[in-house]
């Protein structure tokens, strides 16, 4: 049985974890509303972005832009797929990045030759220990995503969509959802998809003319566009890594203060124990040196 001062010590030992947890809970809790304050200031002009693209097609249903259309590959080829996807910086929040990693693997493992762009340093460490490939020099981190940043992601990845390297490009992010755990999506980011800009058909003859042409419009638009879908998605995963951190290191939290409780009693019971064995000594001593004495006594006599 651990002593009175070994049990102390522990009892010290996970009263100081609890502090950290503590800590880490409140400066997630912090991040994650700054990153919902900063995306609410962004988020009416890229509503607009996507409101004159719901317009243009109410002129225009039908559009040959590339950014809207399939490719077919050629006989004897496959679709050359790509995939974004977002984890955290650091651990300890609960099963947030396994789960985004998983659905990656599982596309991946459909599609065997998928390039793989990562955010999120504990995404990469997790594919270098795999020593699965993918693309070294997109070194983007997951903490505090900016709109500057979220742009250079988007750049990058048109100019693989652009150039033919890729006929797909997916990503996988957390969906934050206040107060409960997140939810894992992938979504397809290139091609886009017709009916993500449905609208009400035209109510009115009126005409407009977009200069030079509604094509060379879409590609002013398009890119703003994905870097608005890019940053909100990287804003949800990084508010869910928070909420999945708060909720880890609260469970981290109820679970030691259970043990501190434990331990508590342990130690009462420890302490009481020395206490009694202490007073049992201290009262055999007394009897013994009072019947030595009046042993001593009677002799005298």
């Amino acid at each position: 049985m651990a002593s009175a001062q070994e049990i102390k010590s522990r009892i010290s030992g996970i009263a100081e974890t609890k502090k950290v947890t503590d800590a880490m809970y409140m400066i997630s809790s912090v991040k994650m509303r700054k990153a919902r304050k900063e995306v609410e200031k962004t988020k009416p002009y890229f509503d607009a972005l996507k409101e004159q693209i719901e317009n243009l097609f109410r002129y225009f249903p039908k559009t040959d832009n590339r950014y809207f259309n399939v490719p077919m590959p050629k006989k004897g080829e496959h679709m050359k797929h790509g995939i974004l996807l977002v984890t955290s910086d650091k651990g300890l929040a609960g099963g947030y990045n396994h789960t985004a990693i998983k659905v990656a693997e599982e596309y991946m493992s459909r599609h065997p030759e998928t390039v793989i762009f990562i955010i999120g340093e504990y995404g990469r460490q997790h594919f270098i220990n795999k020593k699965l490939n993918f693309e070294r020099s997109f070194d983007y981190s997951a903490t505090f995503p900016t709109v500057w940043e979220s742009r250079k992601i988007c750049a990058e990845l048109l100019e693989y969509f652009d150039n033919g390297n890729l006929d797909e490009i997916n990503i996988i992010y957390t969906d934050y959802n206040a107060g409960r755990a997140g939810e894992c999506k992938r979504t397809c980011l290139l091609p886009l998809e017709r009916s993500k800009f449905f609208s009400s058909e035209r109510t009115d003859d009126s005409e407009k003319e977009f200069y030079p042409d509604p094509d060379t419009v879409l590609n002013g638009i398009i890119p703003s566009y994905l870097t608005g879908f890019i940053y909100s998605s990287l804003v949800d995963s990084y508010c869910s890594e928070q909420e999945a951190r708060m909720t880890a290191m609260n469970t981290a939290g109820k679970n030691a203060e259970e043990m501190l409780k434990k331990l508590r009693v342990q130690y009462n019971r420890v302490r009481q124990a020395t206490i009694t064995r202490e007073m049992t000594e201290i009262t055999s001593g007394a009897k013994a040196l009072a019947r030595k004495r009046k042993k001593g006594q009677s002799e005298d006599e």
